[in-house]
């Protein structure tokens, strides 16, 4: 494997507006991800931004920016983007999205995605944590993966994703974090597809590969980074982050 990292960023967040931008102890929120990606050590990073501003603040760090349309619908349509710029003769078969909102992902997490394409028949990789507690199982805005590690394994296929706790019956319920590693193929792929019907009913965009026939693998780590959404999450990643 080949693998390139991108990390798309955009400034229209509705709870916390210029997100990418949000300063963590000096630096852009989007620096200190892209500062997580580099120490993973897999691959090139870049950052595929959809304003100006964020181009500006990646470069200044020394980072790779690449401009995509601002019109662009999701994350994986600005990946794609940036890729066709980046890597127009396919050196990378690949391609890691990493949100921009994850200041406090692990070095070893963005190894672990890879895990589960080592399966050729395996698309798209993610990453899966577990819940803990009834509350998060709860809660609507923790997305679950219905997979069942056998003993002693990495990783599991992705049978669904749901906003509700699958499935049901005894046993553990797994957190999806919303990091992706797609081959080449499988991403061009991804973003030519419409809408399916149970994305939209979900609000997944992951159940569009799974309707597709499409194969997500899920690999397991001891616990996922939290996205920063709210100004509350800003200032747990800025306790988190202290020098």
């Amino acid at each position: 494997m080949t693998p390139i990292v991108l990390i798309p960023a955009r400034l229209a967040a509705t709870r916390l507006p210029g997100k990418p931008l949000a300063d963590i102890h000096g630096q852009p929120m989007i620096v200190h991800v892209m500062r997580r990606a580099q120490a993973a050590g897999i691959g090139p990073v870049a950052c595929a931004c959809a304003e100006p501003a964020i181009a500006e603040a990646v470069r200044a760090a020394g980072g790779i920016a690449v401009p995509t349309d601002p019109a662009l619908p999701s994350g994986s349509d600005r990946v794609h983007a940036a890729l066709a710029s980046l890597d127009p003769d396919g050196m990378h078969d690949v391609i890691v999205n990493l949100q921009g909102d994850f200041p406090t992902i692990a070095p070893e997490h963005l190894r672990a995605v890879l895990r589960p394409l080592a399966d050729p028949t395996i698309d798209i990789a993610t990453l899966v944590a577990p819940i803990h507690d009834a509350a998060e199982a709860a809660a609507p805005s923790v997305v679950k993966a219905a997979c069942g590690f056998a003993e002693g394994a990495e990783w599991a296929p992705a049978l669904y994703f749901s906003r509700a706790a699958i499935p049901s019956g005894e046993g553990p319920l797994w957190h999806h974090i919303g990091v992706y590693a797609y081959r080449r193929a499988a991403l061009a792929r991804f973003v030519a597809l419409p809408e399916s019907v149970l994305e939209r009913r979900e609000k997944l965009e992951q159940l569009r590969a799974l309707e597709a026939g499409m194969r997500i693998g899920c690999a397991r780590i001891a616990h996922g980074p939290f996205g920063v959404d709210t100004p509350a999450d800003l200032a747990e990643a800025r306790r988190v982050l202290a020098p």
